[in-house]
């Protein structure tokens, strides 16, 4: 998961405006190692030369790291704390440790979260030159030097250094991120968002933009002037039309500053999301059992009645919902995805809905490839929203992508397999790399979906929403 970093100090190049080059992005690569990404998005010709590469980290043992990083605040050269009471993300990872809610003794995730502790101090170092205050920063200067960065180019620097995080599935990088995040002041100008809903904002606001001589331009300092800080998750392009456009978004956003970030890397192996409690309430296995998630479904939604119902997507998109009823939502797999639906039908449900029942997951091959693309999607949206899954399929969640490899894998199972012709005895044998790398994170959060940890805090969810709805409502329940 990549994270960058930086402010902006000066104004920028002939068409940088100067909002443009400042933020966090964060994002968990598509690639067999997730990739995060912050990104610092002030430039400066002076830091043209700055070093490329993962800084080398401490060679200090274990129970060492733990203890000078969790619990030392850094200083500066004359010894003075740089930030007040030893805030940050470094302080709230030792307390979820001391709490029992991460697991002690990861060097990986130590050495991690100082760089994000080294980031989060930058930073509040630099809050008024970066314009971080979301009610100091004035919105009529902003356009002043946006209009004055367009017609006098002026040099500018990043004072910042930016952070770019990549490791395998279930390693931390998504947790390490909403908790850099959540530590941010809250009057910072900030946003987290899921790459998904991050490109269907994009592409929302050019097509509002249309007409403009580069809607990208325009886009990009919109972007830049809500958010100083944008912490994307799951960064991963598949699509060529978004690549395009996200090669000279950035270009705006980060002129040519993004190269200049320390690479780090999450090399545990460890993937927590199946460490959780195992829980066989909600994922079924077999086939053959007509009529049984739905009646699953009927005991979800206790004495409702479900009904046809219509949710609003994006730019006028609608979406078909079968059977809905108390925040529960019920789809035959065809129907979500073996229909030409993508992320933003899924986001659209799930602003609706907090359960889905999708019945009749089959297992994946070549011959329904396009099916298991969406089914990734579904799911990543699935985890973003925190929504919870009733089930039925074919198999257990690897066993559904037994037939998916990448080319590398196809090359250990049978040299000629790598190939994209098919023989009778490798039929349903589908390679494709990007499909190959995505599946590990659709098992890994398909196993945490279905644990206990998972379930109960969907439902602590539940209970805390209909409490603030009942003392919204006036209504004072007793024990």
């Amino acid at each position: 998961m990549p994270l960058y970093s930086s402010c902006r100090l000066k104004l920028d190049y002939l068409r940088a405006p100067s909002g443009v080059h400042r933020g966090v992005l964060s994002h968990t690569g598509l690639g067999k190692d997730g990739q995060v990404l912050i990104l610092g998005n002030s430039v400066a010709d002076c830091s043209r030369n700055a070093s490329h590469g993962r800084e080398t980290g401490r060679c200090l043992n274990q129970s060492t790291v733990l203890s000078r990083a969790l619990s030392t605040p850094a200083t500066n050269d004359s010894g003075v704390s740089t930030y007040a009471g030893g805030a940050g993300p470094l302080s709230e990872y030792e307390r979820r440790i001391a709490s029992g809610e991460l697991v002690d003794g990861d060097d990986f995730q130590v050495d991690t979260i100082q760089e994000l502790q080294r980031l989060y101090r930058e930073l509040a170092e630099l809050e008024e030159s970066c314009q971080l205050d979301r009610y100091t920063a004035s919105k009529k200067s902003q356009r002043s030097r946006w209009l004055w960065s367009r017609l006098i180019p002026q040099s500018s620097y990043s004072p910042v250094k930016g952070l770019y995080l990549y490791g395998g599935v279930g390693t931390g990088k998504t947790m390490l991120m909403d908790l850099f995040f959540d530590q941010l002041p809250s009057n910072w100008r900030k946003k987290r968002i899921h790459f998904h809903d991050f490109m269907l904002n994009v592409h929302s606001r050019l097509q509002m933009h249309k007409g403009v001589s580069d809607p990208l331009e325009v886009v990009a300092g919109e972007i830049s002037d809500e958010s100083i800080l944008l912490c994307v998750d799951e960064f991963m392009v598949t699509d060529v039309a978004d690549a395009l456009i996200l090669n000279r978004l950035f270009r705006h956003l980060f002129s040519e500053g993004i190269e200049r970030c320390v690479v780090h890397a999450i090399g545990s192996s460890t993937d927590y999301r199946k460490i959780g409690s195992a829980e066989k309430g909600f994922y079924f296995i077999g086939k053959g059992h007509p009529g049984f998630l739905k009646q699953k479904f009927q005991h979800l939604i206790g004495h409702d009645k479900p009904g046809q119902q219509v949710v609003e997507v994006v730019m006028g998109r609608k979406l078909q919902v079968p059977f809905g009823a108390n925040g529960c939502a019920y789809f035959p797999f065809e129907e979500l995805c073996d229909r030409p639906l993508g992320a933003a039908d899924y986001f659209g449900l799930f602003k609706n809905f907090h359960t889905l029942a999708l019945d009749g997951v089959p297992r994946f091959g070549i011959h329904n490839r396009t099916a298991a693309y969406r089914f990734v999607t579904l799911v990543d949206v699935m985890y973003e929203n925190k929504a919870r899954l009733l089930c039925t399929a074919e198999a257990s969640p690897v066993e559904l992508f037994e037939s998916i490899v990448t080319v590398a894998d196809a090359q250990k199972i049978s040299p000629r397999t790598s190939s994209r012709s098919q023989k009778k005895d490798d039929v349903d044998l589908c390679v494709d790399n990007e499909l190959g790398f995505a599946k590990d994170r659709t098992i890994s959060r398909l196993t945490e979906m279905n644990s206990r940890e998972y379930l109960e805090q969907h439902e602590a969810r539940l209970q805390e929403k209909a409490s603030g709805e009942a003392h919204l409502n006036g209504v004072v329940v007793e024990a």
